[in-house]
């Protein structure tokens, strides 16, 4: 069975390629990749995507500034994060309890280069770094950014 996940990674693919015109047609295009999906699904995951109709009545991955979600990472990092450590090719960051997914959506919207992806729990941000940049690089970048404030 499909997870959700993966159901939603279909769905923005589809919505990078085709910038269909309906949630009908969303259904339809999903079925053909193996999602059995209902239009409610299908509208919980658009908003979920952050997705919506552009002017020419299609439905797109709504543009996010760069520089806005730098500047929000800024605010984010110097609010939240307590710590910055790292080792290897990870880094985790100490927020206060309830702040960690806060944190985490700020950096994956960010789109920074070297983040392969974050996963948040209560407190804690664990940041995986590609190899390029490895784990020290981007603590220190982490750091950088939320001094920049």
């Amino acid at each position: 069975m499909p997870t959700t996940a993966a159901r939603r990674r279909a769905l923005r693919s589809l919505l990078e390629e085709r910038a269909p015109r309906s949630q009908a047609e969303l259904v339809s295009l999903l079925a053909g990749r193996g999602f059995r999906v209902t239009q409610a699904t299908i509208s919980r995951d658009l908003r979920a995507l952050g997705a919506g109709k552009g002017r020419d009545g299609r439905y797109r991955l709504r543009d996010v500034d760069p520089d806005e979600a730098l500047d929000a990472l800024a605010r984010v990092i110097d609010e939240f994060v307590s710590s910055v450590g790292s080792s290897g090719n990870l880094v985790v960051l100490k927020t206060p309890p309830g702040a960690a997914q806060v944190v985490a959506a700020a950096i994956d919207a960010a789109g920074l280069n070297g983040v392969l992806g974050t996963v948040a729990g209560d407190d804690t941000v664990l940041v995986v770094a590609s190899e390029q940049v490895t784990g020290r690089g981007l603590a220190h970048k982490l750091e950088e950014i939320g001094a920049d404030r």
